[in-house]
C-alpha cells in the first residue's frame, strides 16, 4: 500500500499557474500511489481570491483524472459566491481501494479574535485494503491560532480513541444492509496532513501521548499515533516540505507536514520518502509505504 499526501496549495506552483494534471504527473512520477490524500483543493474561487484560480472545480477535475479511484471530498470552507453558486475549500481522499466508511468531522473553531481563521476538518475513510482494514484521516489544522490548533488536536485525539473503543467493545452489530449496518472499526490509522506546527511543537508531542483508561493506566484498546519519519530514521530531521522554494511566501523552509501511524501498524512501514524536486505547489509531497 503506497499513500501520497501533499498540501497542493490549490494547484498552484511556484511559477503561479494553477494546474491540477501537473500536481497529479508529479504525484505519479513519485510513486504509483494508492490512496491520494490532497490538503487546501478550491472550488469556485477564482482569483484574487485564490491566486491564479480561474475558479475551477478541484475537486470535480481530480475525480475526472482519477476515474478508477474513489473520490471523497470535505469543504471546511463552503460559502455562497457571488454569482449564486457555491465556494468551497477543504482537502479529499483518493482511493484505489474500496472506501467502506466516511465520516466528516468539523474539528473545534473556539473564538480567538487576536487572528483570522477558517473553519477546518478531519476527513475519515475506512479502507478495504490488502492488509486489512485501514482508517485514513485527513486534515489541515488552523495556521494562526495557537489556540484554535491546539483545541482540533485533541478532538482528533478523541475521534482516534472513540473509533478504537468502538473496535473492542462494540457488541451489537446490524448486518442487514441498513444504515445501522455494522462495517470494520479499524484500529490501525493512518493520519497525515498540513498541521501548521513544527517538529518540536508540544502539539506533535501531544498527538504522540498515549492513551489512559478509566484507571489512569495505558489504554490496551487505544493504540498511540507515531510519527512515521521518526520510526524510521529516529532522531534524524525531518526533510524540509514547506518554503523549500517559495521564498516570497516563506523566508524560512521548514517542516509541518506529517504523517502518523497507528502503534499496530508500525510493522508494516517500509520506506517513508518526500519529493524535494517538484514545484508544483509551495509544500512537497509525502509519499509512504507498508507491506505485509
Amino acid at each position: 500500500m503506497k499513500l501520497l499526501s501533499w498540501n497542493i496549495q490549490w494547484s498552484r506552483g511556484i511559477d503561479g499557474k494553477v494546474d491540477p494534471r501537473r500536481i497529479l504527473r508529479d504525484a505519479r512520477n513519485m510513486g504509483d500511489f494508492d490512496v491520494l490524500c490532497l490538503q487546501e483543493v478550491g472550488a469556485n474561487f477564482p482569483a484574487p481570491g485564490l491566486a491564479g484560480s480561474a475558479g475551477e472545480n478541484q475537486f470535480e477535475d481530480f475525480a475526472r483524472l482519477l476515474p478508477d479511484f474513489t473520490p471523497v471530498p470535505v469543504a471546511g470552507v463552503d460559502v455562497l459566491g457571488p454569482d449564486g453558486g457555491r465556494r468551497c475549500f477543504g482537502n479529499m481522499i483518493l482511493s484505489r481501494y474500496p472506501v467502506l466508511r466516511v465520516l466528516r468531522h468539523q474539528l473545534p473553531w473556539p473564538f480567538d479574535a487576536s487572528v483570522i481563521s477558517m473553519p477546518r476538518t478531519l476527513l475519515e475513510v475506512t479502507l478495504d485494503t490488502p492488509l486489512g482494514p485501514i482508517r485514513v484521516m485527513n486534515t489541515h489544522l488552523e495556521y494562526y491560532s495557537a489556540l484554535q490548533r491546539k483545541a482540533q488536536v485533541e478532538a482528533i485525539r478523541s475521534y482516534h480513541e472513540e473509533t478504537c473503543l468502538r473496535a473492542a467493545h462494540e457488541r451489537v452489530k446490524d448486518t442487514r444492509g441498513s444504515p445501522y449496518h455494522a462495517f470494520p472499526h479499524a484500529t490501525k490509522t493512518i493520519l497525515t496532513g498540513d498541521f501548521n506546527f513544527r517538529p518540536e511543537d508540544a502539539m506533535h508531542a501531544r498527538l504522540r501521548d498515549p492513551f489512559r483508561a478509566a484507571d489512569g493506566s495505558a489504554s490496551p484498546h487505544v493504540p498511540r499515533l507515531h510519527d512515521a519519519w521518526q520510526h524510521l530514521h529516529g532522531n534524524q530531521a525531518h526533510p524540509i516540505n514547506v518554503g523549500l522554494y517559495d521564498r516570497k511566501q516563506w523566508p524560512e523552509a521548514f517542516t509541518c507536514d506529517f504523517i502518523f501511524t497507528s502503534e499496530d501498524l508500525l510493522p508494516q512501514i517500509r520506506s517513508f520518502s518526500v519529493d524535494s524536486h517538484t514545484r508544483s505547489s509551495d509544500h512537497q509531497p509525502q509519499l509512504l509505504e507498508l507491506q505485509q
